[in-house]
């Protein structure tokens, strides 16, 4: 059982999401907030294995309790998953330096809500194809990766990490480099290590930043 913890400021959006989340079996909503601060004192008692962060909010908005639920230094990180809409940008890009494991759009449907819960609970980042684009182009110049300086990737690595940052899940691209899923899984490991980055989120960034990508 997933345990789901629910921050919104806007109680239509957090009961909609408690509801279409409660409905499904392998998946509990432990409590529901209106504000960052309550999100972070409610995840430090309850420990759930996911928290659905809004990001503007009252109290202490939704970048800095991701913060201080999933910021680096933090002793036992909760994976944060971000939901926003096109007019914050900015703001999810923030939350993604400050530790978020991914974002949603919250016009998105249901099931991709369902999925991002799913993905980021088994320790995996979870990126918005329709929106990876737009952020990361827009905002890239202001983030700085955790590598510094260049760092040589083999041409299959190089091939790797632009369809990541394209936004192609691991099953995509095994069927467009025509390989296993184990062997993209292992490429994704060694383009993290090489480049000293926590996860798809940060190779995203790293990949628009040095103009792998544009």
């Amino acid at each position: 059982m997933i345990k789901v913890l629910v921050c919104d400021d806007q109680a239509l959006i957090r009961t909609g999401f408690a509801t279409i989340i409660d409905a499904q079996p392998d998946l509990e909503v432990v409590a529901e907030c209106a504000d960052g601060r309550a999100a972070v004192d409610l995840a430090g008692s309850l420990r759930p294995d996911v928290v659905v962060m809004d990001v503007r909010m009252p109290v202490l908005d939704g970048i800095e309790a991701t913060r201080l639920l999933a910021g680096a230094g933090v002793a036992q990180p909760v994976k944060v998953l971000v939901v926003t809409t096109f007019n914050l940008d900015e703001y999810v890009y923030e939350a993604l330096r400050a530790g978020a494991s991914g974002f949603l759009l919250k016009d998105a449907p249901p099931a991709q809500l369902l999925h991002g819960i799913r993905t980021v609970a088994t320790g995996a980042a979870l990126l918005d194809p329709e929106v990876t684009r737009r952020l990361v182009g827009q905002y890239a110049a202001r983030i700085r990766p955790a590598a510094s300086g260049e760092v040589a990737l083999a041409p299959r690595e190089l091939e790797v990490l632009r369809l990541i940052a394209d936004g192609l899940s691991n099953s995509e691209i095994a069927a467009a480099l025509v390989i296993s899923q184990e062997t993209v899984k292992t490429y994704v490991s060694r383009i993290l290590t090489k480049l000293d980055l926590r996860d798809r989120v940060q190779a995203v960034v790293y990949a628009y930043r040095t103009g792998l990508v544009r």
